[in-house]
């Protein structure tokens, strides 16, 4: 596991992702093996991305955001209302260098 993003770093990546629309859609029926696995790519090739949630249920969306992170193993960033900004650092090509902790 990686380090946590420092206050800074996370302020510096909401920057970036602001003009983001979001990439992947979680719909009412949750985050599925399949969507794991777009998620997954998405995040290998793009590092900062937007998850959009369809879940009008706050626990619900809760829990959805937790197993999202958990099992892509990304920081998440951001939250604001329905969209979340989660940040995976490429494996191959690191695209986005970040501030110093």
């Amino acid at each position: 596991m990686t380090t946590p993003l420092s206050n800074p770093q996370k302020r510096y990546l909401r920057g970036l992702a602001h003009d983001l629309k979001p990439v992947i859609l979680v719909g009412a029926k949750g985050p599925s093996d399949a969507l794991l696995a777009e998620l997954d790519g998405a995040l290998e090739r793009h590092e900062l991305l937007k998850v959009k949630f369809a879940a009008d249920d706050r626990d619900t969306r809760d829990a959805w955001i937790a197993h999202l992170v958990e099992q892509s193993k990304a920081d998440l960033v951001a939250r604001i209302g329905n969209i979340v900004v989660l940040f995976r650092r490429s494996k191959d090509k690191p695209l986005i260098i970040l501030p110093k902790a």
